[in-house]
């Protein structure tokens, strides 16, 4: 059961043939002898798990309809709130923290009975693409646990590989679901900026932040979506626009459709096996009818520049509020107030966030507001232009996600080279368009990712686009073999 999909597994549900308090304990089972090699986890609700489980078996013996996600386990990032519970964002600033409240996408689901297994590991803050700044100890990729599972969602998409939880929740700020999703074989959707509400979710960059979805397949993608997307006036950036059905636009294929490749993504440092990955499913789609044309986005170069400044910028204002006063971390044996401080957020955050705090207060002083922070702004601008410019011949553009497979932990010896391998990624939330990761193949027995990128609120074209090539090639829907080695 740990290898269905949420698909599957809710017509085994109402058809009787299984329940789910059978279904949540034999996951549970699962992730128990999983996590030792994995640690996909920060928490776990299991008790909570196994009451909303048995609530959905009473419905269903009443004859009651069920949602198609209600009875079906998943898992929670920890920087997504649900009252009573601890939010920790893989930080000792906020180890012992209890959220008082749930976020927005909880209440959603909370409406339909939804079953959370616990909470999944991040980089400390959503700052990072390995999970290695945990506080609490990295994730491991379990297609082969030397290797990262990517991040900063690393631990949503290991459970859901790893077939701890059938599915889970993210987060993406630069790409913290889509590549997770490339290492991982998995489906990895980040929504319209806008689309989903972002209340109740811990703030990195408030401009580019996104709660998104991990799951086994296109149309578990499609499924949660439906149950976490709308609008929320406790949001003041989400969209007034009532979403649709997303799994009734799956089907209907590709003909027809006008697929962008902009060919600076497939520049300097985007492996050939990448590459080659591509450039079949490019020809998959021109056999199914679409028409492929060549498109350019010319400052997608500057894309990861600019996100390194805007980001960190973001990150220094919306973590001020972490000083040792109200909540969280507190140092002890402060001289003054002043060194509480000093002490606290010295102590309390790790070396990626203290970094990117400190490039973020750099960009706003005032020696270098307008020379940093104003000019990114500018080019962000130009290429949100060029994002509309190619949308106007295409309806969607196809790039790598990421430059290869997961690499094995330490695999970085600066954070510049590092931050590199958002290339493909951080202009999607730049210009808070939606974008949708897909298996595309595999390489020495890892995952690759195909990134499908299309106009605002289109996530219903990307999903389409998505699910015709998946369903022509089930061969890359694999669930991950038990790679794990002595840790």
């Amino acid at each position: 059961m740990e290898s269905m999909t949420i698909h599957e597994l809710h017509e085994k549900l109402i058809k009787k043939e299984i329940s789910a308090v059978h279904l949540t304990q034999k996951l549970i089972e699962h992730r128990n002898s999983r996590e030792e090699n994995i640690h996909a986890f920060l928490s776990f609700s299991d008790e909570e798990a196994l009451a909303a489980a048995s609530r959905t078996d009473a419905r269903l013996a009443d004859g009651e309809k069920i949602s198609p996600l209600e009875g079906i386990p998943g898992a929670i990032k920890d920087n997504i709130c649900i009252e009573g519970q601890k939010c920790t964002a893989a930080s000792k600033m906020l180890e012992n923290w209890t959220a008082p409240y749930n976020a927005s996408v909880i209440d959603k689901l909370k409406a339909l009975n939804f079953i959370s297994l616990g909470k999944t590991n991040l980089d400390e803050f959503a700052m990072g693409s390995t999970t290695e700044n945990s506080a609490f100890g990295p994730t491991h990729n379990p297609w082969d646990t030397r290797c990262v599972p990517g991040g900063s969602s690393g631990g949503s998409a290991a459970a859901v590989c790893a077939g701890e939880a059938v599915w889970a929740l993210g987060s993406d700020t630069g790409g913290s679901i889509r590549q997770p999703a490339a290492f991982c074989g998995l489906t990895g959707l980040k929504p319209t900026y806008g689309r989903v509400s972002r209340y109740g979710l811990l703030a990195f960059s408030s401009s580019l932040d996104q709660i998104g979805t991990l799951t086994k397949d296109v149309t578990d993608a499609a499924c949660v979506l439906n149950a976490i997307a709308g609008y929320d006036a406790k949001d003041s950036t989400s969209i007034p626009d009532e979403p649709e059905d997303y799994t009734k636009a799956l089907a209907g294929g590709v003909k027809g459709m006008k697929i962008g490749v902009p060919r600076e993504f497939f520049g300097r440092g985007i492996r050939e096996e990448t590459k080659k990955a591509i450039e079949r499913a490019l020809h998959f789609y021109e056999q199914e009818g679409a028409e492929i044309v060549d498109v350019s986005v010319p400052h997608v170069n500057s894309g990861v520049a600019v996100y390194y400044i805007i980001a960190p910028a973001e990150a220094s204002s919306n973590l001020a509020r972490y000083d040792g006063v109200s909540y969280g971390f507190r140092a002890s044996g402060s001289k003054d107030i002043i060194d509480m401080y000093l002490q606290s957020r010295s102590q309390g955050f790790g070396e990626e966030v203290k970094r990117r705090i400190m490039l973020g207060t750099y960009v706003l002083s005032a020696g270098y507001y307008e020379a940093y922070y104003m000019k990114a702004l500018k080019v962000r601008t130009l290429l949100k232009n060029d994002f509309d410019k190619v949308f106007k011949i295409c309806d969607v553009m196809i790039t790598p996600t990421s430059s290869g497979t997961a690499f094995p932990f330490h695999s970085f010896s600066d954070p510049l080279s590092l931050y590199m391998e958002d290339i493909c990624t951080v202009p999607v939330n730049l210009t808070g368009v939606p974008a949708v990761s897909i298996p595309v193949g595999f390489s020495d027995g890892k995952p690759l990712g195909m990134q499908i990128i299309g106009p605002n609120l289109c996530e219903s074209r990307i999903l389409k686009t998505a699910y015709a090539f998946e369903q022509a090639h089930p061969e890359y829907r694999k669930t991950a073999p038990k790679g794990e080695v002595e840790l």
